[in-house]
């Protein structure tokens, strides 16, 4: 990763319960299993579109 690319620190804030199993599976492939687990991901177009499809159960926060 290049040392001027940004990350981003993701926190699940709710329970995937009672979604359908793509978004669960999506928070699972994030590395989340926890409710306000956070994760540091690469600012990627893949992790960016990951992050869209479950906007409702995390938080996003861009770091240095």
């Amino acid at each position: 990763m290049a040392k001027d690319q940004k990350t981003l620190r993701i926190t699940l804030v709710k329970s995937p319960i009672g979604y359908s199993q793509k978004q669960k599976d999506t928070v699972r492939s994030l590395g989340l299993s926890k409710i306000n687990q956070v994760v540091e991901k690469p600012n990627t177009p893949q992790i960016r579109g990951m992050v869209a499809k479950i906007q409702h159960l995390v938080t996003v926060e861009e770091v240095e």
